[in-house]
């Protein structure tokens, strides 16, 4: 059997595609979560977690906003693994960020019950009892959020090794973001969803900048 070798150039431009991918998804995603935030009609980000807009008659605009930004986030891994192949790093990085994507997308599919006064009319406070989807969603975050913080974690080793002291730190300092947000929401701390947001979107974002900076050949 004869193995057709693309020319480097076509390579080339597939990387920077997967990548792109990684750069578009997380801006993507948070500029259509706080669009929502700041115009739905009875959310209140100190209350409610953003995936809660997943609910109510506009909730499609969220359900789709994980799908996509899951899908690009998981295309995105496959351009840091050729992106990073041979490096410290290299292996994990683009495995747990392409898992975080996965979580992203199963988000999406297992939908959180409305709670707490959104979408207008649902009753204030939790429910006593939760549906199975909700529990789906639970776990779906738990996935995403957790190889999200690893893969920040992972590109401050990788970037320490490579003698890039700011972009480790930045690096640890986007998953150490992520894991107080994630741990203050989960405890019942005061505006916890809002800590919860400010932590993930850092770290979100942190990738789409990794993956800007190898799109660039940096």
């Amino acid at each position: 059997m004869t193995t057709v070798q693309l020319p480097v150039a076509a390579r080339t431009v597939s990387t920077r595609s997967l990548l792109t991918c990684a750069v578009v998804a997380s801006p993507l995603w948070a500029a259509v979560s706080l669009a929502q935030a700041a115009t739905r009609e009875g959310f209140d980000l100190t209350r409610h977690p953003l995936s809660a807009l997943s609910n109510g008659e506009l909730g499609w605009l969220q359900i789709t906003n994980f799908l996509v930004s899951g899908v690009l986030t998981v295309l995105g891994a496959s351009g840091l693994r050729r992106a990073m192949r041979g490096t410290a790093g290299g292996t994990w990085v683009p495995r747990l960020v392409r898992l975080s994507g996965l979580g992203i997308i199963a988000a999406g599919v297992f939908v959180m019950d409305p709670a707490d006064g959104f979408p207008v009319g649902t009753p204030y406070g939790m429910p006593t009892a939760l549906t199975w989807h909700s529990y789906g969603h639970m776990l779906a975050g738990l996935v995403a959020f957790g190889a999200l913080g690893a893969a920040c974690y992972v590109l401050g080793r990788h970037f320490r090794r490579a003698g890039s002291r700011g972009l480790a730190i930045a690096s640890r300092v986007a998953g150490t973001a992520l894991v107080l947000g994630n741990a203050w929401a989960m405890g019942g701390g005061r505006a916890g969803t809002l800590t919860l947001a400010v932590g993930v979107i850092a770290a979100m974002l942190w990738i789409s900048v990794i993956a800007a900076r190898y799109r660039q050949g940096r």
